[in-house]
């Protein structure tokens, strides 16, 4: 009996048979259940008033982050940037709390997470973006050398 191979094809997973090389009568789909949920890496950044205390910075975030959690994701690095000036007036101000933070989720939960944070009022702006595998973690050095 000749051993199987499982190659993805086009999006599809398609048992081939070494001994041929020929496809199998149907193609095997692997459901999402046997390999979890599909988290996607994704970077948040959140500019609040700059009015607000530390603590309510970290309350704000704390239930931007909470939120994402209870929906099944796996919150990554959180960054407080802090105060910083804009080029230009937003929404009659010229400063904001600036606040980056990475999570693995899925998209249904992002876009909770942005209707919430359109919906904050202590909320400047913000941008959720979905980023490359190979971004995602803490930031590094750029003027580090690199390990060879």
């Amino acid at each position: 009996m000749p051993a199987h191979n499982l190659i993805l094809l086009s999006g599809r997973c398609v048992r081939v048979t070494d001994a041929t090389g020929a496809e199998s009568p149907g193609p095997v789909v692997r459901p999402w259940s046997e390999g979890g949920p599909a988290l996607r890496p994704y970077e948040v950044m959140v500019i609040l008033d700059a009015d607000l205390e530390a603590e309510e910075v970290r309350a704000v975030v704390d239930r931007a982050t909470q939120l994402i959690q209870s929906r099944g994701a796996e919150l990554g690095y959180v960054d407080f940037w802090g105060k910083r000036r804009f080029a230009y007036r937003l929404k009659h101000r010229w400063e904001g709390y600036y606040v980056v933070f990475q999570a693995k989720a899925e998209p249904a939960a992002m876009d909770e997470l942005h209707r919430t944070l359109s919906l904050a009022d202590e909320v400047l702006r913000h941008k959720v973006l979905r980023i490359p595998d190979a971004v995602y973690g803490p930031p590094t050095n750029a003027g580090a050398p690199a390990d060879a």
